[in-house]
């Protein structure tokens, strides 16, 4: 929730906390206004004439008149260039460095006095005045760079910077992180600065929590993703591409990328949209996987006050015979809002708490913010007062070297700089604290981060310093890449806290890489049927983003669902990775039950059909830390030359199996689901449909539609817990299958992954189990599903 909500809600005068915001925000106005000057003239740069180049293995230094540029093509395809000297290092996205450049790839002149790097997968051409162009093996245009344009204060500081691009006039933009507008992002400007929307948001509020400067690009000649390395604030304008009528020309699409600092440089990665994400998350870090416990269904609540409450939550789930994996537990266990604390009236055994629920099988998961009371006596302020680099406090600074304050839930705050190794080593060893008190796993919030003001910006102060990992710098670079660096602190601390363990982490907010360390979740979510429409374009465009962890509040962050709202909300949550009920301390209750017996037996269906699933939501989160597939993709993942699917946003794919159409839209009982090319069949009533094409399908309150793929293999829970093979049918003379990962547990145990092939002979369906030694019969037990059918 947004200080402007809270100053207008309690009217300011006579509210402590709301004095404190209004002081806080008119402190941060004076201080910028003292601490960065006014740009004052600017000096306009652009290349300039090409004056040479260096060929290098991989690529080389091509040089202009007023600029110089390194390009190069790395082992795998992935392409980098960076103006004016920028390499890829240092960086807060890639992981454990860059790749190595390709040694068979080199800089060679072009025609028109360019220059070119030819490559097995893709050809960047270099103009003669500075444009980047990156092809297909076969010559096809994916991307376009024009010559970019530098803004350099006549005095000094950071030159702002444009880059525009083309790309061709079919193609459909998506990603930029969590867009509530998406996943498809039509023509408009899309602003990269991480933001607390205000207690609520719906599909027109942009920027949201987690903002990328990561383009997904799909169209006829492939498939691409860019993503400019700056963390600065910035504005991305998009505009679509039109195709000439009869002889008409082609207007491309375009892309206007506007930073207010930081280096112009860029990665490309192309090919099919599984190489690309693979590609990309090769580069940023493999997305950890959830505890298999994390995989089920989570309840929460902010307002849950008392250990009564919790066990009445857990005794309710019990005694109807629902399933649950997790209970979170928001702010209002703290005393006195203060992060890692318990209040102790209200909570006075919570270990004793946790290890009851765990008997049941339900874990206790706690809210961690960033933000520290500057008050003596408490025990993280003063332990941090001696932390970070050389003892100088672990706290992020103003400009005259004092503590940067702000204020949040427990009044006026400091911020941990966690951009400081030192820092992130401090604040992880202060996890072991809630490891004590029972909490199985952790989720970040108000990391934006957050100080509460009445207007204006409610962040930190843009002059406030940081360590930046030691090169120093100001929070223009460090928002965007606060949160990152918090989640990377927390999964390290608790890393280290229980090595054999993996950790349970999301964040409200972060950055590129942040699949490193864990997931999202959308944030306050608006209750009504355009935020359950919102939720959805989330978890596509995180995912999209390398971010395949993620799931929104379902029913909504404020006010009260209809039991049809929520009962839709419930069934699309159901098929999503993170499955979290959370709600506001005054919009009500998000229990089941409360809604009703009917939503209650139909809420209790999705739940069953989320625990059946269970087995393959582990092999998807598995195969997305090999792969860097996403478990919820676009409907074009792997038709991308159908157009109508890239305009598809009210369905997707769950992993290459299922593809499940939510309703998203109030008194329906029948939708249309467009299909990829392929047979499908409607796991309810087995019926078969052909596409690619659209149908007609039920849709009772009972379920929503989900079809499966013909020749689909997928693990699932069967009679007595324990996992079988669901086989589709596949259509006669084709042959189908998947892969299965057994379930590693919570550790760090390789995962084995298992291939299957399915194809029908003489109207059975067979199925064997591909391995190095040759096919053989699966070792567990087989259904068959889907009409057997000929043609």
């Amino acid at each position: 929730m947004n200080g402007r909500e809270l100053v207008r809600s309690v009217k300011e005068v006579g509210s402590v906390q709301g004095l404190r915001a209004v002081r806080s925000a008119w402190r941060q106005r004076r201080t910028d206004a003292r601490a960065l000057a006014a740009r004052g003239p600017e000096r306009a740069r652009v290349p300039g004439q090409v004056s040479g180049a260096e060929p290098l293995p991989g690529g080389g230094t091509v040089r202009f008149a007023r600029a110089e540029l390194h390009v190069y093509v790395m082992v795998g395809g992935a392409v980098f260039w960076g103006w004016d000297g920028a390499e890829p290092l240092p960086s807060y996205a890639i992981a454990d460095g860059p790749p190595e450049r390709d040694p068979r790839a080199c800089l060679e002149p072009d025609k028109d006095g360019g220059w070119r790097v030819v490559s097995e997968r893709v050809t960047v051409a270099v103009s003669r005045h500075g444009g980047v162009e990156v092809r297909t093996p076969g010559g096809v245009v994916l991307r376009r760079e024009l010559p970019p344009r530098w803004w350099e204060p006549v005095a000094g500081g950071p030159a702002r910077w444009v880059q525009r691009s083309e790309v061709p006039a079919d193609a459909r933009f998506f990603g930029l992180g969590g867009r509530a507008s998406g996943p498809r992002l039509r023509d408009g400007t899309y602003r990269l600065w991480n933001t607390d929307p205000g207690g609520r948001f719906g599909p027109d509020d942009d920027p949201l929590y987690v903002t990328m400067p990561v383009q997904v690009v799909v169209a006829d000649a492939g498939t691409h993703l860019a993503f400019h390395d700056s963390s600065w604030d910035g504005r991305v304008t998009l505009r679509e591409g039109e195709e000439g009528a009869g002889s008409g020309h082609d207007r491309p699409g375009t892309s206007e990328l506007r930073m207010d600092g930081g280096p112009l440089r860029c990665w490309v990665m192309t090919g099919t949209p599984a190489r690309v994400l693979h590609g990309w998350t090769a580069l940023s870090g493999a997305p950890v996987p959830p505890p298999s416990w994390a995989l089920g269904p989570q309840h929460a609540r902010w307002g849950f006050g008392s250990e009564r409450e919790v066990r009445r939550i857990a005794a309710g789930y019990r005694e109807r015979n629902l399933p649950l994996s997790a209970i979170h537990l928001d702010i209002d266990h703290y005393d006195a809002h203060q992060v890692f604390t318990v209040d102790q009236e209200r909570f006075p055994d919570l270990p004793g708490l946790a290890k009851e629920l765990r008997a049941d099988g339900v874990r206790l998961v706690s809210i961690v913010d960033p933000a520290v009371k500057a008050e003596r006596g408490n025990a993280v302020y003063e332990s941090g007062r001696a932390a970070g680099t050389a003892g100088g406090g672990a706290f992020v600074r103003d400009s005259r070297g004092r503590e940067a304050r702000g204020v949040v839930w427990p009044g006026e705050c400091v911020y941990p700089d966690f951009t400081d190794p030192a820092v992130r080593d401090w604040w992880g060893g202060l996890y072991e604290e809630r490891l004590a008190q029972g909490f199985a796993g952790v989720w970040h919030d108000m990391n934006e981060p957050v100080s509460f003001a009445p207007f204006g910006d409610t962040t930190l102060p843009r002059s406030a310093r940081h360590q930046l990992e030691g090169r120093g710098g100001d929070h223009r670079e460090a928002h965007n890449v606060y949160a990152l660096a918090m989640a990377r602190a927390g999964f390290e601390g608790l890393r280290r806290l229980r090595p054999d363990t993996r950790p349970f982490l999301f964040s409200r907010s972060g950055w590129a890489g942040m699949q490193r360390y864990g997931g999202t979740w959308s944030g306050d979510v608006a209750t009504g049927w355009p935020g359950l429409r919102a939720s959805l374009s989330l978890v596509l465009g995180m995912g999209l983003c390398g971010v395949p962890y993620s799931g929104p509040d379902v029913g909504g962050f404020d006010g009260s669902p209809s039991p049809e709202l929520y009962l839709r909300w419930f069934q699309l949550g159901a098929y999503l990775p993170l499955f979290r009920t959370h709600a506001a301390i005054d919009a009500g209750r998000r229990e089941p039950w409360e809604f009703g017996p009917d939503v209650l037996e139909h809420a209790r269906a999705a739940l069953v059909g989320r625990e059946r699933l269970r087995p393959y939501f582990v092999t998807l989160a598995q195969l997305a830390r090999l792969t860097g597939a996403p478990y919820v993709r676009p409907t074009w993942w792997g038709a991308t030359e159908d157009r109508a699917l890239r305009d598809c946003e009210d369905a997707f794919l769950l992993g290459d199996a299922l593809l499940v159409a939510p309703v998203l839209e109030p008194g329906t009982d029948r939708r249309a689901v467009r299909l990829p090319r392929g047979r499908w069949y409607d796991t309810a009533t087995e019926e078969a449909y052909e596409g690619p094409g659209q149908v007609l399908l039920d849709a009772p309150w009972s379920r929503i539609p989900v079809l499966a793929r013909a020749g689909a293999v997928l693990p699932v829970r069967g009679e007595g817990g324990h996992t079988e093979l669901e086989v589709w049918a596949p259509r006669a003379g084709q042959t189908g299958g998947g892969l299965v990962v057994r379930d590693p547990g919570d550790g760090w145990g390789p995962a084995e992954v298992e291939r299957y092939v399915t194809r029908l002979v003489d109207g059975e369906v067979r199925v064997e189990r591909v391995a190095g030694e040759g096919p053989s019969e699966p070792e567990w037990p087989v259904r068959v599903r889907g009409a057997v059918r000929q043609g």
